[in-house]
């Protein structure tokens, strides 16, 4: 053997190695779903309505599941709402049972929960005046991945979004689109 042939040999090999460790795990690290609330409604902030006696909250939550060949298993989704006037005091809690979702799916969950101890009188003052009443969503969960049929360790996700509604009782959208929940820090 030529000197240095055995060196170079298993040079090679390490590093042909380490670059198929790397392509593995890029291709295997699964992506976080995406999770936004399309619609949100409160007939009791509906000025058009004369009726404000409806003290419900109506919310269409879109999971979007954006990873190529690895399905997602949803624990059960909680779904806490506050207004953001007093963050200590949830106004209303709604719990999604757990699922799986396929690969490249989107799944919608359309509910109308209760509320308790909203101050109306509030909000329909911050409607009227034209600056909104802004409601805070946050959601917890865990999920696991199913990657080459192996499921993996269950991971947590905290997020969650501040939501505007305006006269009409209805989410302020941009551009006709959900307000998307963040993987930023919840306050």
């Amino acid at each position: 053997m030529p000197e240095g042939g055995c060196c170079r040999c298993c040079t090679g090999f390490i590093f042909t190695l380490g670059l198929t460790a790397l392509f593995l795990w890029l291709s295997l690290r699964p992506d976080k779903p995406t999770l936004s609330i399309e619609e949100f409604y409160i007939p009791a902030l509906n000025k058009t309505l004369n009726d404000t006696s409806n003290t419900t909250i109506s919310f269409d939550f879109k999971l979007r599941n954006n990873n190529k060949d690895k399905g997602v298993y949803y624990d059960d989704l909680n779904l806490t709402f506050y207004y953001t006037h007093n963050l200590g005091l949830p106004v209303a809690n709604f719990t999604i049972p757990g699922f799986r979702q396929g690969f490249k799916k989107s799944a919608h969950r359309i509910q109308t929960v209760p509320t308790v101890g909203l101050p109306w009188d509030e909000a329909r003052r911050e409607v009227s005046n034209g600056t909104g009443a802004v409601f805070r969503v946050d959601l917890k969960t865990r999920v696991r991945y199913r990657i080459i049929g192996v499921k993996t360790k269950r991971h947590t996700i905290k997020i969650g979004a501040n939501l505007t509604v305006k006269d009409m009782g209805a989410l302020v959208k941009h551009k006709d689109k959900g307000v998307k929940l963040s993987y930023a820090p919840i306050q």
